[in-house]
C-alpha cells in the first residue's frame, strides 16, 4: 500500500486484473495526438500549469506501468485546478452550449475564480452535473440521431477525469486496440490492417457492427 499527502501518486491497494496477452512491441513508441481545442489561446498560467499536469500524469502512468497487479483507489486529489484548467483549454471555443447556456468565452471571463470554485465543489462532494441538453442530428436516410450536450462545467470535469483515467488504463491496452483511445482512430486501425494483410497469410476477415445500438 502506498501512503502520502497531495504529492503522492495515489493510494494503491488490492488486486488489479491484468491483460494476459503480451503487449505489442510497437505500443510504447506510438505518438499521442495533442488535445483539440484552443491551443493558440493561452492564459498566463497556461505554461506552468501544463508542466505540472504533465508531470503528475507521468507519475501516475509510471506507477500504473510498474505495479500492474494493484489498483488505484484514491485519485480525487489529482483533480486539481491545474488539471481542470487543462480540461478547459482542451475544449473547443465554439462548441455548443449545454442546458446552462454557458460558453467557452463566458467561462474564460473569470477563469481562475471559476476553476477554483469548481474545484472546491468537487472536493467537498457538492458538485452535481446538470442534465445534458438533447439535440437531434439529421441523418442522410432521414432519421435523426440523438446527441447529448453536456453543461460547460461538466465538459471540463469530464476532460480532467478522462485525462486521469487515460494515464492509468492506457498502460493496460494492447497495441492492436484502437477504439476511443487518445491519438488513435479508424484510419490508424485501417493502416494496421493493411500492414497485417500485406505481411502475412490471411484466410478470413470479420467485419462486425451493432446497428442503431442505443439504450431506452
Amino acid at each position: 500500500m502506498m501512503h502520502g499527502g497531495g504529492e503522492s501518486d495515489s493510494a494503491i491497494v488490492a488486486e488489479k486484473p491484468t491483460n494476459a496477452a503480451e503487449r505489442s512491441a510497437a505500443e510504447p513508441g506510438e505518438p499521442r495526438a495533442e488535445a483539440e481545442g484552443n491551443a493558440g489561446q493561452q492564459s498566463t498560467r497556461r505554461t506552468p500549469s501544463r508542466a505540472s499536469v504533465t508531470q503528475a500524469l507521468e507519475r501516475i502512468r509510471g506507477t500504473a506501468r510498474e505495479r500492474k497487479k494493484e489498483r488505484f483507489t484514491a485519485l480525487l486529489h489529482h483533480i486539481n485546478p491545474d488539471l481542470l484548467e487543462e480540461g478547459f483549454f482542451a475544449l473547443k471555443e465554439h462548441a455548443a452550449a449545454g442546458i446552462d447556456g454557458l460558453t467557452w468565452r463566458d467561462y474564460e471571463q473569470d477563469l481562475e475564480r471559476n476553476l477554483e470554485n469548481l474545484h472546491a465543489r468537487i472536493l467537498r462532494g457538492a458538485y452535481q452535473p446538470p442534465p445534458s441538453r438533447r439535440v437531434y442530428i439529421p441523418e442522410p436516410d432521414g432519421r435523426q440521431r440523438p446527441l447529448a450536450v453536456a453543461a460547460f462545467e461538466d465538459k471540463i470535469v469530464q476532460r480532467a477525469t478522462a485525462a486521469l483515467l487515460n494515464a492509468i488504463y492506457e498502460e493496460d491496452f494492447l497495441g492492436f486496440s484502437y477504439g476511443f483511445r487518445p491519438g488513435r482512430g479508424a484510419h490508424d486501425a485501417m493502416d494496421a490492417l493493411l500492414v497485417g494483410i500485406g505481411s502475412r497469410k490471411v484466410n478470413h476477415i470479420l467485419d462486425a457492427d451493432i446497428r442503431s445500438f442505443s439504450t431506452p
